[in-house]
């Protein structure tokens, strides 16, 4: 079963920097380069545009951005180690946000099936690792999903794929927690939705307090989760069940 776009009802909880590919427009940032004499537009394609101005891809900004930091710590980006480290990590920076510019629409509107089930659906120990906005140091965790529907259900491959969106964003806990939920809440419209993360966040590991063992706990109910004991006390069980 496929729905329209017109049935999907898409929640400001999605994220501010929701772009997809063929909505994102060009930068239209101009710099000059050092010597005054080029113009130099920034674009991710890397080519001239139709002036014969330079265009530089976002990949070589942000490794040129990298050179400098590297210097600026004391470091020399030309020794042997660094030589590629600034276009390693720029390619590693753009994969880690990938998530801003795809749709959890668009990654399950083909993966729902009309289906007479209205049994709690869990799939958990999905494991995510996403840039915290905060300090660009990643954390590293598991998601637990749980929904019941109500008629619909979405592929089970879909979940763990929406929850790879949103993770792959700068991001908060808290934030990608809720925003796992509501997209699913979106997609079928279920009785309810329950969404748990257990991560560690880096920030607290390598930095700051030092505190290894610290583990961080978020979670996003909706509808009948909210609503039920019972249905909490299953979503509960469900989760403490040992796997083989």
């Amino acid at each position: 079963m496929t729905i329209s776009e017109s049935d999907f009802h898409v929640s400001p909880v999605q994220g501010a920097r929701r772009v997809v590919p063929s909505e994102r427009p060009a930068v239209e940032n101009t710099i000059t380069t050092m010597n005054g004499n080029h113009r130099v537009s920034t674009d991710d394609d890397g080519k001239a545009d139709h002036d014969g101005h330079l265009k530089i891809s976002r990949e070589t900004r942000i490794a040129t951005s990298i050179r400098s930091i590297l210097e600026d710590i004391g470091e020399d980006p030309n020794r042997e180690g660094l030589l590629k480290t600034p276009e390693r990590y720029a390619k590693a920076m753009l994969f880690f946000t990938k998530g801003h510019e795809e749709s959890a629409y668009d990654i399950g509107k083909d993966a729902i099936f009309n289906i007479d089930h209205n049994e709690m659906v869990l799939v958990r120990g999905i494991e995510v690792f996403s840039m915290c906005e905060h300090h660009l140091i990643p954390f590293v965790g598991k998601v637990h999903i749980a929904y019941i529907p109500n008629g619909r259900v979405l592929g089970l491959s879909k979940l763990a794929r929406i929850a790879e969106v949103y993770a792959r964003r700068l991001q908060v806990q808290e934030r990608l927690t809720k925003q796992i939920a509501q997209a699913i809440e979106d997609l079928l419209r279920p009785q309810g939705v329950a969404v748990v993360i257990e991560s560690v966040h880096m920030c607290m590991v390598m930095r700051g307090v030092q505190k290894s063992s610290a583990m961080t706990t978020t979670s996003c109910r909706t509808g009948i989760f909210k609503a039920s004991r019972a249905a909490e006390e299953e979503f509960q069980f469900l989760l403490q069940l040992k796997q083989n």
